[in-house]
């Protein structure tokens, strides 16, 4: 899958965040290749240390956040739509449902 992702036609992004299981020697040192600055943290039973920007591995969170928000409706945590304009309508529905709340109770 990362073969995939990481070879799609889009511009390359400045940074790639990711959890502690991409944290393999091979990945970092293909983001190097790239141009890409991998956000990373290490593994626990990793020896050597890595560095990397913890300010902006934390912006990680609000995103894995909001998804889990998303995919408490049930057509979007299961992906019932076959195509992609329709599951992206389905993400404007549910995010539409969301925003709403906040504002209604503003």
């Amino acid at each position: 899958m990362y073969n995939t992702l990481i070879n799609l036609p889009e511009q390359s992004p400045d940074a790639l965040l990711a959890d502690k299981a991409c944290d393999a020697d091979a990945i970092p040192g293909d983001f190097k290749q790239r141009g890409i600055r991998p956000v990373i943290p290490p593994k626990s039973d990793r020896i050597a240390t890595i560095r990397y920007n913890k300010r902006l591995y934390r912006q990680r969170n609000c995103i894995e956040r909001v998804l889990g928000h998303l995919k408490i409706n049930r057509a979007i945590a299961t992906r019932y739509d076959q195509l992609a304009d329709s599951f992206l309508g389905m993400l404007f529905l549910a995010s539409a449902r969301y925003w709403i709340k906040f504002v209604h109770a503003a």
